[in-house]
């Protein structure tokens, strides 16, 4: 496993583009696009004010930069780097702006979610969408780019209209049996549609492409529900996590529960491994304690940790949420499925150092990690059943079916690692701190011997 060089980066905006070849990284009002392979500067472009989200097109040749506070979207070009094109929104503002999936129009979503702008970057069209409901997860696309899903609040009910990206007329458009339609997302193989209800009511909706309500899901009544909801890659599996702690599996077949995960405070899973992580803090002898080291070799007070495996039963420390505050730390927020659909991992709000990985053929717990400190992020290797996971410390965590590690990131001013992002070859991660960035080189071959 090697390590590059640190570079800067302002509100954990780096994103490699969708054919893998480059790093584009936001600094302040700056963009810069690297090499990924070499991390060479290749374009070099200055926004009119501090970039507040960036995002590729999907064929790599576009950037989309927006500056929120301004009202302004910037597009720039990899091939043409004297092009240029300037989006002004104007007085009614901008909240959200993102690609749609020819990498041809741009999404824009105005303040108070008064409507949807659609422009055209080859004809300079503009076409608006409106009433777009305020919501978690409002609009979303299927996976091959045909059509959109559009949440939509009007007198007082909830409706989705589906849209066909090619010329954007409406397909369908039809009323959801929701009180406060919380998101929506297309299963993978663009058959399905599920809708959420907020977390005020448990209630989960299976729509077909014409609007026909396939089946309704609903655990229980008269407490919080619904906390987050994600497809398996194969479409057979959807997973909701739920404020009661627990993740529900349903299958695509008769869309009723097949499997129940439950978070538990005691583990006595015989079969489940549990990785726990200790801390040691390096013995430092008086040669060491020069002020030439205590300056320049900041690793010197770095505290090293392994896993341990510990034996059934396992106490996971628990946080019991204040009942006063509002949006509780309490219940499944995260939910993540590995490429290939073998395994789920998922994080309980208020066991926050803890990862749960779930079997998805023995329908089972297979594994679970507590950390030091609360789980920031974890993301599973796009190419293989690998999952990363990082703390907010100078550390980085892998876990595969084969073993748990520990890696020490080694560069200087102690950079903590507050988010990570993988690479689509699934050989490199980049590593994102407060204000850095670093990249991750996986020695594959290695591992796979």
């Amino acid at each position: 496993m090697n390590f590059s060089e640190v570079f800067k980066q302002s509100n954990q905006l780096c994103k490699v583009s969708p054919d893998g070849k480059y790093l584009a990284t936001c600094v302040q009002y700056r963009l810069v696009v690297r090499d990924v392979s070499t991390l060479q500067i290749l374009q070099l472009y200055t926004c009119l004010d501090q970039i507040s989200h960036m995002d590729w097109s999907s064929d790599s040749l576009f950037i989309l930069c927006a500056m929120y506070k301004r009202g302004l979207v910037q597009v720039w070009s990899l091939e043409q780097p004297d092009w240029h094109c300037k989006i002004d929104e104007g007085s009614i503002g901008l909240v959200s702006s993102r690609w749609s999936p020819d990498g041809r129009h741009i999404l824009n979503t105005t303040e108070f979610h008064l409507r949807v702008t659609v422009w055209s970057l080859c004809t300079k069209a503009v076409s608006y969408i409106k009433y777009p409901k305020a919501c978690q997860k409002g609009i979303d696309f299927s996976r091959d780019g045909c059509y959109m899903a559009l949440a939509e609040r009007r007198d007082c009910k909830d409706y989705v209209s589906v849209f066909v990206c090619d010329d954007w007329h409406l397909l369908r458009h039809f009323e959801t049996e929701t009180q406060d339609l919380a998101g929506l997302e297309w299963s993978p193989n663009g058959c399905v549609l599920a809708v959420w209800d907020s977390c005020l009511e448990y209630k989960v909706l299976l729509y077909s492409l014409d609007g026909r309500l396939l089946s309704t899901y609903s655990a229980y009544e008269w407490s919080l529900g619904v906390k987050s909801v994600t497809w398996s890659p194969s479409s057979q599996f959807l997973a909701i996590g739920s404020y009661d702690e627990k993740v529900r599996i349903l299958n695509h077949i008769t869309w009723k529960k097949i499997a129940q995960f439950e978070h538990i405070a005691t583990i006595n899973n015989t079969k489940a491994v549990v990785y726990k992580e200790v801390e040691k803090r390096p013995a430092v002898g008086s040669d060491d304690l020069s002020l030439h080291n205590i300056t320049i070799g900041t690793t010197l007070f770095n505290t090293q940790s392994k896993y341990e495996i510990c034996p059934p039963p396992v106490q996971v420390p628990v946080v019991k949420p204040d009942p006063d505050r509002a949006n509780p730390k309490i219940g499944v927020s995260t939910l993540a499925f590995s490429s290939d659909s073998r395994y789920l991992a998922t994080k309980n709000d208020n066991m926050a150092s803890v990862v749960w990985v779930w079997d998805m053929q023995k329908m089972s717990l297979l594994a679970v990690l507590e950390q030091t400190s609360a789980v920031r992020c974890f993301q599973w290797d796009p190419r293989r059943p690998r999952l990363a996971l990082c703390t907010g410390n100078t550390k980085l965590y892998l876990w595969s079916p084969a073993g748990c590690v520990s890696v020490q990131v080694p560069t200087e001013g102690g950079f903590q690692v507050q988010s990570l992002n993988w690479h689509c070859c699934g050989e490199t991660l980049i590593l994102l701190g407060k204000d850095q960035l670093c990249l991750c080189y996986m020695d594959t071959d290695q591992e796979d011997k």
